[in-house]
């Protein structure tokens, strides 16, 4: 067996190596902002090539500008059917939750007329009030919420630039749909051509751990999905049908589906505003509900999809997940399960080199020792000898 030895070189290489990750991660933290449009455009722009050059080469929609438009308006028809199938319940919901507030408070003053109930009381507690605008706790509470009032005015202008961002995505999007091809196959010439190879390579990893991961947790999506929906319904829990929907499609990314508790606390109320029940009562089957389809995702669907699409165990599922999203925010986990199983391939590939013993060895090719004259004809043709074994031509030259 050969021992490598290390060398001064090796080392330096190795710790360049190790200096150029760092920085690398170091610069796409810091500059997370303004590269999530442009990252998040490349993963909807591979996820609608396939749809791309359907329309373009099935369809015979010849421009491709015109066949990404099309593609990109057919998602939007969807993304806007299930906001048609979500939203507009969500708000006749909170309707109802408004008009049970009004109806609660009517009970305990007595009166319909609020604005008229405030005014008489800041009538008969003029001095009072007075006294609380001149005093110094007044003074000190408007310079408590002054910065509040300026942070609410920040993240409006966050919401706007939200959508200038998502309007920058589009655009992203567009332009790597219309030369995909050129821009996936000629990215590797800015590497030396004796490194191209690795890259190609890489590259081919990525897509293929990126096609077994959508096509993984897309699956598991699907059946929470469907597993909340029956469950609201055996509950009779309002909007039973589109919360599933909802939960299902935040679980595209892993875990965020939690979240959707805190729409589930505002209809846990209003069914317990309409029948009366206790709202701790409903709340807790709907979390009891979340429980159970989440410990069977856990321990059996998960496993059974993801760990067969991605060949990692759900330890490491879950300890991927943290780390990456610890490190990048939401982008870490959105590409925490694909990028740990690639890096787990590249260690057994080129560092414990794994695949090597798993290979197995070169067999000889068998030689035949007796041939049946039934199944072999000496053909002689000038300068040609064949031989017929098998229904094999086998010629030779002389």
């Amino acid at each position: 067996m050969n021992e490598q030895k290390i060398t001064f070189d090796k080392v330096m290489r190795w710790t360049a190596v190790g200096g150029i990750t760092v920085a690398v991660f170091s610069i796409t933290n810091y500059l997370s902002s303004v590269l999530l449009p442009f990252f998040i455009a490349w993963f909807l722009a591979y996820l609608l090539y396939p749809m791309v050059k359907f329309i373009q080469y099935r369809m015979h929609v010849k421009v491709r500008a015109l066949a990404i438009i099309i593609a990109m308006l057919a998602i939007l028809s969807v993304i806007g059917l299930l906001v048609y199938f979500i939203v507009p319940p969500m708000v006749s919901q909170f309707q109802k939750l408004y008009e049970f507030i009004l109806h609660w408070l009517h009970q305990t003053t007595h009166t319909n007329d609020f604005s008229r109930m405030a005014k008489d009381w800041a009538i008969n507690n003029q001095e009072t009030l007075e006294r609380f605008f001149k005093s110094k706790d007044f003074s000190d509470t408007l310079k408590t919420t002054m910065p509040k009032l300026f942070a609410v005015i920040g993240q409006t202008a966050n919401i706007v630039m939200s959508i200038v961002a998502s309007c920058i995505t589009l655009l992203y999007t567009f332009f790597i749909l219309l030369d995909y091809e050129f821009l996936t196959t000629s990215w590797v010439k800015i590497f030396p051509k004796k490194n191209r190879p690795f890259w190609q390579e890489l590259a081919q990893d990525v897509e293929r751990e990126m096609n077994n991961y959508i096509r993984g947790q897309g699956l598991v999506a699907l059946c929470m999905g469907v597993m909340f929906c029956i469950g609201f319904s055996l509950m009779d829990f309002p909007m039973a049908i589109g919360l599933g929907i909802l939960i299902g499609v935040m679980d595209l990314v892993p875990y965020l589906h939690t979240f959707a508790l805190i729409p589930t606390a505002f209809l846990a109320m209003l069914k317990a505003a309409d029948t009366g029940q206790d709202f701790w009562m409903v709340f807790g089957l709907a979390f009891g509900l979340f429980c159970v389809v989440q410990i069977i995702t856990d321990m059996y669907v998960t496993p059974k999809i993801m760990g067969k699409a991605m060949g990692l165990n759900p330890a490491i599922l879950l300890l991927s997940l943290s780390v990456w999203g610890a490190l990048l925010g939401f982008i870490g986990l959105i590409i925490a399960l694909p990028l740990t199983s690639l890096i787990i391939a590249y260690w057994q590939r080129y560092v414990t080199k794994e695949h090597l013993n798993d290979d197995d060895p070169p067999t000889a090719v068998e030689k035949p020792t007796e041939i049946d004259e039934k199944e072999v004809e000496n053909v002689k043709n000038k300068q040609n000898i064949c031989v017929i074994y098998k229904n094999h031509y086998l010629c030779t030259r002389f």
